[in-house]
């Protein structure tokens, strides 16, 4: 646990430096939200219905975005050779690491929804759910990244590959995230979109750490 609080405090600290990195991530996210209203019109209703999967959707890319560098920037300077070798448990390495990137990328994100959904004419009947909803779904799409970026090291245009790799997975959480909105505004109740978002992010926690080391022991030593 020392070793897994040192590479946490480690990356939050390298993220902080590099705040550009994340100037890019909110960038995108605002300045992509601002679109739509051109794009589609900017009538209240046409908005409001378009708002949960808008916001979700920019929420995964934005995310995604940011992937190439939970790896990437360790294995060129050589510290992911290091972390490899190292006496501690490999997975969790991973799960620090992405536990920073979520931190640094996830939940900025969340923080600035708010403003997206006022940009979007978003219901307000639904605004706790998806700040819920979004705390539920943006790790496992940091652990289910990390997964996509062990297996993409050292790659060309990793952050495409990355893409192809995670996209499919991400499809879940989008749906669940989205429809959790929906049975809201419509009066259903989310309990049960949260409680498949929760299954995800247990059954991601379980696996991707472990899949993320397999792949981040393989692309160091390969």
């Amino acid at each position: 646990m020392t070793a897994f609080a040192a590479i946490l405090l480690r990356d939050l600290r390298l993220a902080y430096r590099q705040s550009s990195d994340l100037a890019l991530v909110l960038g995108f996210y605002v300045i992509a939200a601002s679109l739509f209203p051109f794009g589609v019109g900017a009538t209240p209703e046409v908005l409001a219905r378009i708002a949960p999967g808008v916001i979700w959707v920019l929420a995964l890319l934005s995310v995604m975005l940011s992937l190439d560098r939970m790896f990437q920037n360790d294995f060129e300077d050589g510290s992911l050779e290091q972390m490899v070798l190292a006496p501690h448990s490999l997975t969790l390495t991973v799960l620090a690491k992405t536990l920073a990137h979520w931190l640094t990328t996830g939940v900025p994100l969340i923080a600035v929804t708010p403003l997206i959904a006022v940009l979007l004419n978003f219901p307000e009947q639904g605004y706790w759910t998806l700040l819920l909803g979004l705390l539920l779904g943006t790790p496992s799409l940091s652990l289910i990244g990390a997964v996509g970026a062990s297996l993409t090291l050292g790659a060309r245009r990793a952050g495409l590959l990355i893409a192809l790799l995670v996209l499919p997975l991400y499809i879940p959480v989008l749906i669940f995230g989205v429809t959790a909105v929906d049975a809201v505004l419509t009066g259903v109740g989310a309990r049960v979109h949260f409680l498949y978002l929760g299954a995800i992010l247990a059954a991601a926690v379980a696996l991707a750490p472990m899949a993320a080391a397999a792949g981040v022991r393989h692309g160091v030593e390969g």
